[in-house]
């Protein structure tokens, strides 16, 4: 309650010096004036639902914004430059001498493969995996509603369905990470009857196992204890206060033959929803060991989120963030090509998450490989996130990575919800821009040759001639010289 004491100072300096001024001297008004005003000002702050920061610290909160305008001013550019307007000098998308109309209708992408009974539409643009422990009820409501507003999905995060995911009549995709959090037994691991009796839900439209995040990719995602309160502890099965760490593997597998068995068990138990993985990249022989497993068993997931080493969380050890895994181009594009080499790239659909926030990005990204997208710093921007990087200490000054009651309560999930939705609108919108200013209609018409990187001076190449692009069942066939040593030491039973 410390942040109000600025507050309950000024309301008794204006009460002090207002009897002052009433019972000693009028002169006192010059200090009673000021003081009324502040709080008054105060007030209002505590009063209003626009700003979280403002009513979780009243008169102290407007410094931020101050700072934050004049930051702004001093960048030469002015205040209404758009988030996203400046441009990475070293690569471009090719517009088109004869561009088309932009359509009309936001593309969706069909998620589910042959083995799948419930196919689900994706949207160009979701909702990127946050848990609720992580973020606080009022921010995971107001992404779901956003979510229902706009039609798009949201994943949830390794730390289960809670009843803020199913509130807001958003589409879910329900995230499956190594604690089992909201399928999990009583010793820790996965419980099948949990599971089913959860994925059945309306509100769940897919099924997302992680196998590791951009961010700490080899780590289990961590949960300061401060941030565990009773109602969490419930949801996840965990002592109160306690810090959760997740283990860094899954225990219902151990080989990439077991894990794409373990994906057709959790679609069946789904009742035929689609199901897949999420990974950073490391390595692309082990990527192809899970191919040579599909191709074996016969079984493939019906999508794969890529993560790039970019991405960002309030989990990661300081010296893992960034440090391993492939970047998501990378990683894109290692993913796409090992599918279309095995002949399952038009049943397995790829999305692509990391520092995706403008519709370039999820152009550039479906140009590298990727059929979606997702995104959780812009969407935590739009609910309110004023980027204090105080996520780990549950004192979130807007309210939205906290478990602190009062402080959650800042975010009035109805305001926050409708700027969510018009963010992935636009955000949808101008991407669909920007591909018809290439002179294409629609996602599946773009090919490598329309990104450009500058490899030098005066010299710039396509991703094209960049990369090498296999052909489908190009492995399988017969693989090029620089896949052959990988592709021949991918053991369907063994990561290693």
């Amino acid at each position: 309650m410390r942040r109000f004491l600025p507050l309950l100072l000024v309301a008794l300096t204006a009460a002090g010096t207002t009897v002052a001024a009433s019972a000693l001297s009028a002169g006192w008004w010059l200090a009673a004036g000021p003081a009324l005003a502040l709080t008054c000002l105060g007030g209002r702050d505590l009063l209003q639902r626009r700003r979280p920061v403002l009513r979780n610290h009243p008169l102290v909160g407007h410094l931020r914004y101050r700072t934050e305008q004049a930051r702004a001013g001093g960048t030469g550019t002015g205040t209404d430059e758009p988030f996203g307007g400046e441009r990475d000098g070293d690569e471009f998308l090719v517009p088109s001498l004869h561009p088309v109309e932009a359509a009309e209708e936001a593309p969706v992408v069909r998620v589910g493969g042959p083995d799948c009974a419930q196919p689900y539409d994706m949207a160009l643009l979701n909702v990127s995996a946050m848990s609720f422990g992580a973020l606080s009820s009022h921010a995971v409501l107001a992404l779901n509603r956003g979510a229902a507003l706009g039609r798009f999905a949201q994943d949830t995060g390794e730390g289960g369905l809670s009843e803020y995911h199913l509130r807001g009549g958003g589409d879910l995709v329900w995230e499956i990470g190594t604690g089992y959090f909201g399928c999990r037994g009583a010793d820790g691991g996965f419980d099948a009857r949990e599971f089913a009796d959860k994925a059945a839900l309306p509100e769940v439209k897919c099924v997302s196992l992680k196998l590791s995040q951009g961010a700490a990719p080899g780590s289990g995602a961590v949960l300061p204890g401060v941030k565990v309160s009773a109602e969490i502890a419930r949801e996840r099965k965990v002592p109160v206060g306690e810090t959760v760490v997740s283990p860094p593997c899954h225990r219902v597998f151990s080989t990439p033959r077991e894990l794409v068995l373990f994906l057709a068990r959790l679609r069946e138990l789904a009742g035929g929803k689609p199901t897949g993985f999420k990974l950073c990249v490391g390595s692309r022989r082990e990527f192809l060991a899970v191919c040579g497993a599909m191709v074996a068993e016969g079984v493939a997931p019906d999508f794969v989120v890529v993560d790039g080493s970019e991405g960002g969380t309030g989990a990661a050890p300081t010296g893992v963030a960034g440090r391993l895994g492939m970047p998501l181009t990378e990683g894109l594009i290692t993913v796409h090509n090992a599918l279309v080499g095995v002949g399952l790239r038009d049943r397995v659909r790829i999305g692509a998450s990391g520092r995706v926030a403008t519709g370039s990005d999820v152009v550039k990204r479906l140009v590298q490989g990727a059929d979606y997208t997702n995104a959780a710093r812009a969407m935590m921007l739009a609910v309110g996130c004023v980027r204090a990087r105080r996520c780990h200490t549950g004192a979130c000054p807007a309210g939205v990575a906290t478990q602190d009651p009062l402080r959650a309560h800042a975010v009035n999930v109805a305001d926050k919800a409708g700027q969510v939705w018009r963010y992935q609108r636009e955000t949808v919108r101008d991407a669909v821009s920007v591909m018809a200013a290439m002179g294409v209609r629609g996602p599946g018409e773009l090919t490598p040759a329309h990104l450009v990187r500058r490899t030098g001076p005066g010299t710039v190449r396509s991703y094209a001639e960049l990369y090498e692009w296999l052909a489908p069942g190009e492995l399988l066939a017969g693989p090029p010289d620089s896949w052959a040593t990988d592709w021949k030491a991918a053991d369907p039973d063994s990561f290693r």
